[in-house]
């Protein structure tokens, strides 16, 4: 597996993992979650102890390309959602999704049984709550381990799922847990991801800040520039290094 190392973090830049025979846990780094994480410590240690921590956004491709000269490929969560169901699909594994309203996950579970019928599939709602209780916390871990998945998929979004698997996955019988946030909402058709040449252009974030500008808006065009800031910060301290 390929990996480069941009500042504190280890970015995975193929999808070998899916071969890995150990626990892996999977989460994405874009832009947002890497200048919230500046400021969450929490969040910061959660991405940091990923076993694989993929490049979802075309912000980290530029980073990548002007701090270490390399050239690297988005992998989106949903890129990762799905190849993951294409390798359980040919050998009959088992995947469960926690997160979502009922209703969301109902949509998932009958789209599955269209596109991979081989997928054995369960599913849990937590409550809707910012902390969750000890006790919602033993709900989940007995409903996921009863089912011992070979992939757990976690849809709480950014930073709550990333902090929440970082705390409770000793407790938790799956071989890979992936942290995959709004893919709950474009599986499902709940949201429309942006087309195809959208994303082939990298433009993917524009299209979704097209369709909710309301909750967006401040993720790229305050989170994106400060991160931007950033970016050059490193690569004037390296040069600076270098002299």
């Amino acid at each position: 597996m390929k990996v480069i190392q941009l500042e504190d973090y280890k970015i995975s830049v193929d999808c070998s993992f899916l071969l890995s025979p150990r626990r892996t846990v999977v989460n994405t780094i874009n832009a947002y979650s890497w200048v919230v994480a500046e400021r969450d410590s929490e969040f910061k240690t959660a991405l940091l102890n990923s076993d694989i921590l993929v490049p979802d956004g075309i912000a980290i491709v530029w980073a990548a390309k002007v701090l270490k000269g390399e050239k690297i490929k988005k992998i989106s969560g949903a890129d990762v959602h799905a190849m993951l169901l294409s390798e359980l699909n040919k050998v009959g594994g088992k995947c469960f999704y926690l997160g979502a309203q009922p209703e969301t996950l109902a949509k998932i579970r009958a789209k599955l049984a269209m596109e991979y019928p081989q997928i054995k599939v369960e599913t849990y709602s937590p409550p809707y709550k910012a902390q969750f209780s000890s006790e919602d916390n033993q709900q989940m871990y007995h409903a996921i381990n009863a089912f011992e998945p070979d992939v757990l998929f976690i849809g709480m979004t950014a930073p709550k799922q990333e902090k929440w698997v970082e705390e409770n996955k000793s407790f938790l019988n799956a071989k890979i847990i992936c942290s995959i946030g709004a893919v709950f909402d474009f599986y499902s058709g709940n949201k429309k991801r942006p087309p195809l040449w959208m994303r082939n252009l990298g433009l993917e974030w524009f299209g979704r800040l097209l369709m909710e500008p309301k909750r967006l808006w401040k993720r790229y065009l305050v989170w994106t520039p400060r991160f931007i800031g950033l970016v050059y910060k490193y690569k004037r301290k390296a040069q600076n290094r270098k002299d």
